[in-house]
C-alpha cells in the first residue's frame, strides 16, 4: 500500500509540473526579449525533463505541451525558439508512440505541412533554420509510422507537396524522399501509391533511380546507400501496393529509353550482390569467438549482413522479381541478357528472395503470410 501511495504520489507531481510548464510558456511574451530568453529555457527543462522520463512525454500531450508546440511553428517566421520547438517535438515523438497517434488527432501532420511547405521552392538561409526543417521532416517521419495517420497525410496533400520537392531539387528533397518511404509503404500506404501515380510522381522518382548525387550536401547528409536504399524501397512499395493501369505505368517505365532503368537495376543487384556475398565470404572465414553461443553468431553473421547492404539487396530484387514476372517479354530479356554478359544468372535474385519470405515469419492469416504467397508465386513464374 505504501509502495502504490509512493508511485501515485510521484506521478501527481509529474502531472502538476508538466501543467505548471505549459502555464508558465503561455504566460510569456515574446516580444519582450528576456521573456523570449526564460521561454527557451522553459523549453529546455521540459526536454531534460522528457528524457530522463519517458513517461513526461506522453504527459506533455495531457496538458497541452504538444499543442502549445504545434502552434508555436505556426509562426512563419524563424528564430531560436521556433528551431527548439521543432527539436522538442522531434524528443515528444521519439519518445512516445500514443504521442504520434494523437498528433494526427490534433491536426500536427498539417502543420507540420504547412510549416515545410515554406520550403518546397527556396533553401532555408541559415544553417538553425536547416536543422530545423531537418528536426521537422523526421517528426513527420515518426509520426508516419503510425499507420492511421498515413491517411492524414494523404489528406492533407502530404504526398503532393513530397512530389513537388523531388522536382524542386532543393534541399527538401533528399528529406522528402525519406518521407515518401515512410508514407507508402504496407497497406495503410497504397491510396498513398495511387496519388503518387496520379500526380506524376513518377516522372521525379526515377532520376533518383538513375543517378545518386556524387555530393553529400546534394544527398541532404544521406550516404550513397542510404540514398539508394530509399529510392528502391520507395519503388517496392509501389510494386507491391498498386495495382490496374497505375501498376502498368510503373512498369512500363523499365521499358522506356531502350530499357535504361533495367540496365540501372541489374547494375545496383551486382554491386550490392557483391558486396554481400564479401561479407558471408568474410564470415566464413571469422575465428569462432569464444563464449559466444550459436544464437550471438547468427545475429552477429546477419547484422554484418545488414552493413554490406542485405537490405537494400532485398528491395532491389523484389523490384527484378516484380518486373522480370510482369510479362512484358524484352525485360526479362533484358535481365537475362545483362546477368548473363556479367557471367550470372537469375538465381541470385530467387535465393535472397527466398531468404526475405523466411523472416517475414509465420502466420496463415496474417498479412506476412499474404506477402509470402506473392512473392512464392512470382519466385515460381521465374
Amino acid at each position: 500500500a505504501v509502495v502504490s501511495t509512493q508511485s501515485t504520489g510521484g506521478a501527481l507531481v509529474k502531472c502538476e509540473v508538466m501543467s505548471v510548464l505549459v502555464q508558465v510558456l503561455e504566460g510569456l511574451d515574446e516580444k519582450n526579449e528576456d521573456e523570449a530568453k526564460g521561454l527557451h529555457n522553459v523549453l529546455g527543462i521540459a526536454e531534460n525533463l522528457v528524457e530522463a522520463d519517458p513517461e513526461m512525454a506522453h504527459l506533455a500531450f495531457k496538458h497541452g505541451l504538444l499543442v502549445w508546440i504545434l502552434n508555436r511553428l505556426k509562426v512563419r517566421s524563424f528564430d531560436p525558439n521556433k528551431l527548439y520547438c521543432s527539436e522538442l517535438l522531434a524528443v515528444l515523438l521519439q519518445s512516445s508512440t500514443p504521442n504520434r497517434a494523437e498528433l494526427g488527432m490534433i491536426e500536427g501532420i498539417d502543420t507540420m505541412l504547412q510549416a515545410l511547405a515554406m520550403y518546397k521552392r527556396r533553401n532555408p538561409q541559415l544553417a538553425e533554420e536547416q536543422e530545423m526543417v531537418h528536426n521537422l521532416f523526421d517528426s513527420l517521419c515518426l509520426s508516419l509510422l503510425h499507420a492511421g495517420n498515413r491517411e492524414i497525410f494523404l489528406k492533407g496533400e502530404g504526398v503532393e507537396l513530397m512530389v513537388l520537392m523531388l522536382r524542386e531539387k532543393k534541399m527538401s528533397r533528399p528529406p522528402a524522399l525519406k518521407v515518401l518511404n515512410f508514407a507508402l509503404q504496407g497497406d495503410e500506404g497504397i491510396n498513398c501509391c495511387a496519388k503518387f501515380v496520379d500526380v506524376y510522381g513518377l516522372r521525379s522518382l526515377f532520376p533518383c533511380f538513375m543517378k545518386t548525387p556524387g555530393k553529400k550536401v546534394k544527398r541532404g547528409g544521406f550516404s550513397e546507400f542510404e540514398w539508394v536504399e530509399h529510392v528502391s524501397s520507395i519503388i517496392s512499395h509501389l510494386l507491391r501496393n498498386c495495382s490496374g493501369s497505375q501498376l502498368q505505368r510503373l512498369v512500363n517505365k523499365f521499358v522506356e529509353d531502350d530499357h535504361l532503368k533495367v540496365d540501372r537495376l541489374v547494375e545496383l543487384h551486382l554491386f550490392y550482390l557483391g558486396r554481400v556475398r564479401a561479407a558471408d565470404k568474410e564470415i566464413e572465414d571469422e575465428d569462432e569467438v569464444e563464449d559466444e553461443d550459436e544464437g550471438e553468431r547468427e545475429e552477429r553473421a546477419y547484422m554484418k549482413r545488414l552493413d554490406a547492404g542485405l537490405f537494400t539487396l532485398q528491395r532491389l530484387d523484389y523490384i527484378i522479381l516484380s518486373v522480370y514476372t510482369a510479362g512484358i517479354g524484352s525485360i526479362s530479356g533484358r535481365v537475362k541478357q545483362l546477368l548473363g554478359l556479367k557471367g550470372e544468372t537469375i538465381e541470385p535474385v530467387r535465393e535472397v528472395m527466398k531468404e526475405y519470405v523466411g523472416s517475414l515469419g509465420d502466420g496463415e492469416n496474417s498479412k506476412a503470410a499474404e506477402e509470402k504467397q506473392n512473392i512464392h508465386h512470382m519466385i515460381n513464374q521465374l
